[in-house]
């Protein structure tokens, strides 16, 4: 009788699969490769081989194609690509901020997966959990709530108190690879700190790590909509100042959260693609301090009652503003307006350093008749969901106020017409452009489109914002009366000296500027602000000759200090995968007021392809001077 077969050796071919699967950057010695792509393995048999027609082999290997993408540019961006930018400012004043993803670097594809096993999921039941990982939709949720420390030990710990004596601040970091391998270095402690970019720059790691298609996006003038009524209040009082928010809702200047693209058989045909996950912790999903998977499909067409937290995202990118003036003790509703939140909804262009805005994916365009349809069908669902409450008279339609300039709103009591609404208009112009340690010019331009004199006293203020949305407070004001005759436009002058605002600036560096208008003999108040964002010059990186694969290359790193004082405690990190095996850290110590200077770093490249340097300097009167510049590294010479 023929002896059966016993296997001696089995060679993975780890090194070939892996180029063809495109994780030849994560290792070459192990096994791995993507759901959905044949990978070939050899089998050696002891004492006789193999005998075509005599022996059978039965080889199972069960992948799936649930997230699988059929644009090879879109896989190559999306999946393979190291580094990116996430956009910040505000919606007026875009900035690109590069980030180091880093997914394919040393131990970074351990660390992801020992984050799978410190979940709670993995810590209350292994082997559902283990089974379950399968499911992208699961998997993201799992993924979204470790990336955040409030419910476990997750890789970030969320600060917006402007102190981070005991950490790092947020706007500092510059890539993900420090950060996750600190978690790991110290036994998964929560790194301090992070915010919204933070969280949604560390999930695009993992998950593109472990073979997800994800993108970050940016949402300006992002709604939080804590009572689940798609209405954003807001408070002013009388000077025109936004004052703290007791309910927590709050328009943040800019959100930032992921999609990941996956198949979603939990819900209906139509709703796969991409999915809206948000790893900063604001609200509890299940329990647990994560947001989605929910259908940015489903999103614009508001079917709220989609999984998961559809509600939520919904609003974070199409809820109303209510605005409320505040005065005697007494809240008075004065203003609804329904385009204010979300917009210019931004992410990196495919193999492009251009910002890609997917706007359109999200919403129809505002104050459409669609869009305001999308709006009621989703406030409808969300009635349905939950008894009647307090907002009952909130949710119905409102005929918006005409817009103008810079967010000006009409505040009237009682109600007037809109004919009468107009009749003065207000807008802020600014005279230079805003950059930090230069005195902040600009005027008040004040328009009488009526045929009658107006007599106009208007309160001025100027306070810090944080980027998601609280307030400051004031840090200057002033007062202007303003004739105007029929038809007649004049401008009232203003500055504000860096001496006085420095001071008082948050890291975000956000001022908002407003002016409440109130005319002689009449009810009607009109409310104008503008968001500052004060800008740095850029750091400049130079590549000093050709970079090759382990071949030594200098780079020069450029920067200054653009304030008119010294400045202490300056450090330089500069990273770049494939580049630098580790972040390089340079204490540059004092910089003189508006000095430049420069360094020279060496290295030795590793990686080959397309690379990024991203820099950072901070001090202890900036913390986010930023710079990058793209390399291409050869093979051989």
């Amino acid at each position: 009788m023929e002896q059966g077969l016993e296997v001696a050796l089995t060679d993975l071919q780890s090194s070939w699969n892996n180029v063809r699967h495109h994780t030849e950057e994560i290792s070459s010695d192990r096994l791995l490769v993507r759901r959905g792509q044949a990978f070939n393995i050899t089998l050696y048999f002891r004492k006789r081989g193999f005998q075509p027609g005599l022996d059978n082999i039965i080889f199972v290997a069960e992948t799936g194609d649930s997230v699988y993408l059929d644009s090879e540019p879109q896989r190559q961006e999306y999946v393979v690509n190291d580094y990116g930018f996430i956009y910040q400012g505000n919606k007026n004043w875009i900035r690109p901020c590069p980030w180091n993803y880093g997914q394919f670097e040393e131990n970074i594809i351990d660390i992801c997966l020992e984050l799978l096993d410190k979940s709670l999921n993995f810590q209350i039941d292994p082997a559902t959990d283990c089974a379950l990982r399968g499911s992208p939709v699961y998997i993201s949720r799992v993924v979204c709530a470790m990336i955040n420390s409030n419910d476990d030990n997750g890789v970030l710990n969320g600060n917006w108190s402007e102190s981070y004596l005991d950490g790092i601040n947020p706007a500092e970091w510059t890539g993900s690879v420090a950060i996750l391998k600190q978690w790991h270095a110290t036994g998964c402690q929560p790194v301090r700190y992070g915010q919204c970019w933070v969280f949604a720059a560390i999930m695009c790691t993992v998950m593109r790590c472990l073979g997800i298609p994800t993108r970050v996006i940016t949402n300006f003038d992002s709604g939080h909509d804590t009572d689940g009524n798609l209405i954003i209040d807001e408070y002013y009082d009388s000077t025109g100042r936004i004052l703290e928010n007791k309910k927590k809702d709050t328009v943040w200047n800019f959100h930032v959260w992921n999609e990941c693209w996956m198949a979603r058989k939990d819900l209906p045909p139509g709703y796969g693609g991409w999915q809206v996950l948000d790893a900063t912790p604001q609200e509890t999903s299940n329990g647990l301090y994560c947001c989605g998977p929910a259908s940015v499909r489903a999103i614009k067409e508001g079917e709220v009652d989609l999984n998961y937290d559809t509600a939520f995202a919904f609003s974070m990118v199409n809820a109303d503003c209510m605005s409320w003036l505040v005065y005697g003790g007494k809240e008075q509703k004065i203003h609804r307006d329904t385009n204010t939140v979300g917009n210019f909804i931004s992410t990196k262009s495919i193999q492009s350093d251009e910002r890609d805005d997917v706007t359109e994916n999200y919403k129809y365009i505002e104050g459409s008749p669609q869009e305001r349809l999308v709006f009621m069908r989703a406030l409808q669902k969300l009635k349905a969901r939950r008894s009647e409450g307090p907002h009952k008279a909130d949710s119905q339609h409102s005929t918006p106020v005409p817009l103008n300039g810079d967010s000006p709103r009409s505040l009237h009591m009682p109600s007037l017409r809109p004919s009468d609404i107009v009749q003065v208009s207000l807008k802020f112009q600014l005279l230079d452009p805003p950059n930090m340690g230069q005195d902040i010019r600009f005027v008040l331009l004040a328009l009488n489109m009526s045929l009658q004199f107006k007599d106009l006293k208007v309160n001025l203020s100027a306070q810090s914002l944080l980027h998601d949305g609280s307030p400051l407070p004031p840090f200057w004001q002033d007062t202007a009366f303003i004739t105007l005759s029929p038809e007649e436009a004049k401008t009232h002058s203003c500055r504000i000296p860096y001496s006085q605002y420095s001071q008082y600036l948050s890291t975000d560096k956000l001022i908002r500027i407003s002016a409440l208008g109130e005319e002689k003999n009449s009810p009607e108040k009109i409310l104008v602000d503008k968001i500052i964002t004060l800008a740095y010059p850029g750091i400049m990186i130079n590549v000093l000759g050709a970079a090759i694969v382990n071949q030594p290359l200098s780079i020069q790193v450029l920067f200054s200090n653009p304030l008119s004082e010294h400045v202490a405690d300056c450090v330089l990190t500069v990273e770049g995968s494939g580049l630098f095996k580790k972040q390089q850290r340079v204490l540059i110590g004092i910089l003189k007021p508006q000095h430049r200077a420069s360094i020279t770093l060496e290295t030795v490249p590793f990686k080959s392809g397309q690379r990024q340097i991203q820099a950072n300097l901070r001090s202890n009167k900036f913390k986010d001077i930023k710079g990058y510049r793209n390399v291409y590294v050869d093979l051989r010479l």
